[in-house]
């Protein structure tokens, strides 16, 4: 299957080791991975910022280069998000509505277009998962508490599936790391004390590893981690399914 890797311009410049991890793990589950599309970023940060006429510019780039695929990946559920449910209506063209239709997010489309909801590997730790918001109430890739859910999506599958990998159960799976774009620049005590909130549940349950699909949760809550809770690992899910199917 060839697919092509969308790599958000935050991940580009802040944690391309999740890109590169993301390639390496489709193509060991038998894709062909282009690095052919050629759009830095699908402007979710200028329409969240209302900035909507540089919203667009992004946007119309980012349709045309959806033009020439079947199936776009990205290891991000808050860009995916942004280009399944606003680029259309921003674009305004049948470009916008394909890449609406052919952009997934990588654990959806693992178990989703790929069909492996399951892989073979081993992590062998304790493993705190954080879905993040977009991702969870957006894509619907996880069960939200106020509809009284199970947890459940492709990412909790995919971690549940590896041997020796214990998932540890939290007193509020679904709560927000506090991270929100704009919101942490905006109201950054407010953002930071939820971050603290998120890991305090963490650690308490004896997590030793956070893994998260959505860079900018990673971020948020590695860099309050560093100063809270340094003994705890942070990874992105593709660095910990491919650190787990070598």
């Amino acid at each position: 299957m060839r697919v092509a890797l969308a790599v958000p311009c935050y991940v580009d410049q802040l944690r391309p080791q999740a890109a590169r991890a993301t390639m390496v793990l489709l193509e060991r589950l038998g894709c062909d991975v282009s690095l052919a599309f050629d759009a830095p970023c699908c402007g979710q940060p200028m329409f969240n910022a209302g900035v909507v006429s540089a919203a667009r510019d992004a946007a119309s780039t980012w349709a045309a280069s959806s033009a020439a695929f079947d199936f776009i990946v990205m290891p991000s559920g808050s860009c995916t998000h942004h280009v399944r449910h606003h680029l259309p209506g921003i674009v305004g063209s049948d470009e916008g509505a394909h890449a609406a239709r052919v952009t997934f997010e990588l654990c959806e489309f693992i178990a989703g277009p790929l069909g492996t909801p399951q892989l073979a590997g081993r992590f062998p730790h304790r493993v705190a998962m954080h879905l993040g918001c977009h991702a969870r109430r957006g894509l619907r890739l996880g069960g939200s508490s106020e509809l009284h859910e199970p947890p459940g999506g492709p990412m909790h599958t995919l971690l549940a599936g590896l041997d020796g990998l214990t998932l540890v159960p939290l007193d509020r799976p679904d709560e927000c790391c506090g991270f929100g774009g704009s919101f942490a620049v905006g109201e950054p005590d407010v953002s930071v004390a939820m971050g603290r909130d998120r890991l305090t549940d963490i650690t308490a349950h004896g997590a030793e590893v956070m893994v998260s699909s959505d860079p900018s949760c990673l971020l948020h809550l590695e860099g309050i981690a560093r100063r809270g809770a340094p003994a705890l690992r942070t990874l992105h899910i593709a660095e910990l399914l491919e650190e787990a199917t070598r």
